[in-house]
């Protein structure tokens, strides 16, 4: 087998894979305005926060739509810098739907919709030169202790469960008063107690502004 050797330096030249997740209302479309000449696969039918940007999109509102997609930005990479699935937490509900209607059990189609979506997932996150942004919503859950724990949500606990792992970058979105008691809308790019968050880059703070450019600029060391 020939060796092709590579070098660390290049790391992030393929572009950087996010995953942003976070509770309803806390602003996951909006964060695609502050992306880098984005393209938008909405299966949420919820862009209303970005009207008027001039963003492109495709709706996804079935695995036909989604396949196509797919094909046309392998076909048209090169016009964008960010390729964005909102949410993938509704992709993944456009595949179980289609699932269920030829599975002969409910088991199968849960099953049949996590093997989808992990060749969906890696497929886009293994695009080449581009970013690509993940968004999904949160999962509020209770440990045996009976403590909180908010983590990505998909259809079927294996899915959201192994979410996480397929990325270098989870953030969580959230919305924390300052200390005048003003909203204030942040990333929290590593795990705590109760949220579920990580960043494999190292060059993240723990809490990082709302606006994906810096922090992409940030994890490429611009």
């Amino acid at each position: 087998m020939a060796i092709n050797l590579k070098n660390t330096n290049d790391v992030h030249v393929n572009g950087v894979k996010l995953l942003v997740f976070g509770m309803a209302g806390t602003g996951k479309t909006t964060l695609i305005k502050t992306l880098p000449k984005p393209i938008v696969l909405s299966a949420e039918a919820g862009l209303l926060s970005i009207a008027g940007t001039g963003i492109p999109y495709i709706e996804i509102e079935s695995m036909a739509d989604l396949k196509d997609a797919y094909l046309w930005i392998l076909d048209n990479i090169a016009d964008y810098e960010t390729v964005c699935l909102d949410s993938i937490s509704e992709i993944a509900e456009v595949v179980l739907s289609a699932e269920k209607k030829v599975a002969k059990d409910p088991r199968q189609a849960y099953g049949a919709m996590q093997d989808a979506m992990g060749d969906l997932i890696r497929a886009f996150r293994d695009l080449q030169g581009v970013n690509v942004y993940f968004s999904a919503k949160a999962e509020k859950t209770q440990d045996e202790t009976g403590r909180l724990l908010y983590s990505p949500s998909m259809p079927g606990n294996k899915t959201g469960q192994a979410l996480p792992y397929f990325f270098d970058e989870v953030l969580a979105l959230r919305i924390e008063t300052d200390s005048e008691g003003n909203p204030q809308r942040a990333l929290q790019c590593q795990p705590d107690s109760i949220w579920t968050a990580k960043d494999r880059s190292g060059r993240l703070d723990f809490w990082e502004v709302a606006d994906l450019g810096e922090v992409i600029r940030k994890i490429k060391g611009e």
